[in-house]
């Protein structure tokens, strides 16, 4: 089977979304050729979604999406021929412990990007980090594990060391989540938005203008944009809103909705 690389990216204006693209159909057609599954890198929730969209148009394919625990942010994209059962795939993610005294210096989470991406590391290759009162965990490809296990012997200049831990030791972090029940005059995307992120409809029109509003992980600049149940949307620094649950018309002709934000 001959992909039509055109007509599947051509369309794609930005370079960088353009490459991992590009990436994927090269792993596409490894899939296709050698019948195995194959990985992509660790891509954040707008790129997997646009992994996504070309997959759902391939034929004879399927695929599955992991970061390491169940609401990771970071995903790696499992394909695999269709006719495979995809809950037995290896997704060949590594989950490293760093600790360190921190008692006396305070870090982020920028702070220990900085240090694995100053080892040489490529962004792909690191899925989610989650800080503890100790360091910090973090999904890696497995490739590139003993690598860090050995040269990552400091963040901000505090020593640390980093070792291999299974994911019963994984100290996930606390979802906190709002439930709002509340009514819309549309499901327009500036109306739910703006009941989801508690603010005017002019200012989070004015976001959406913006570009600074994801509508399921994609940039999305329509304010009459249709959402529905199961939809997310997200701010970058404002958290999450799902759309749970349309409940439909009120008497005077509203529309009840219950949203999820989580913070």
């Amino acid at each position: 089977m001959r992909l039509d690389r055109k007509s599947l990216v051509g369309h794609v204006t930005s370079s960088d979304e353009r490459a991992i693209l590009t990436k994927v159909l090269d792993t596409v057609e490894t899939v296709l050729k050698n019948h195995t599954p194959q990985l992509t890198h660790f891509y954040d929730p707008y790129h997997t979604g646009l992994i996504i969209s070309l997959l759902e148009r391939m034929q004879d394919l399927d695929f599955a999406t992991y970061g390491g625990y169940e609401i990771a942010e970071r995903a790696r994209t499992a394909i695999f021929p269709d006719y495979l059962d995809g809950t037995d795939i290896d997704y060949e993610i590594t989950i490293l412990e760093v600790e360190g005294n921190f008692k006396m210096v305070k870090v982020n989470h920028r702070d220990f990007l900085g240090s694995l991406l100053g080892l040489g590391l490529k962004r792909e290759m690191v899925g989610d980090l989650i800080i503890t009162p100790k360091g910090c965990q973090v999904m890696v490809a497995q490739e590139v594990a003993p690598y860090l296990m050995t040269n990552l012997t400091k963040v901000h200049k505090v020593g640390v060391e980093v070792r291999e831990i299974g994911p019963m030791e994984l100290v996930l972090p606390e979802l906190k989540v709002k439930e709002i029940k509340t009514t819309v005059a549309s499901l327009r995307l500036d109306a739910v938005a703006a009941a989801g992120f508690g603010t005017s409809r002019s200012r989070i029109a004015r976001e959406i203008q913006a570009e600074r509003l994801n509508l399921n992980w994609h940039t999305c600049s329509n304010l009459a944009a249709p959402v529905q149940s199961g939809d997310m949307l997200s701010i970058r620094g404002r958290g999450r809103v799902e759309i749970s649950e349309i409940k439909g018309n009120t008497k005077s002709g509203r529309i009840g909705i219950v949203l999820k934000r989580y913070l």
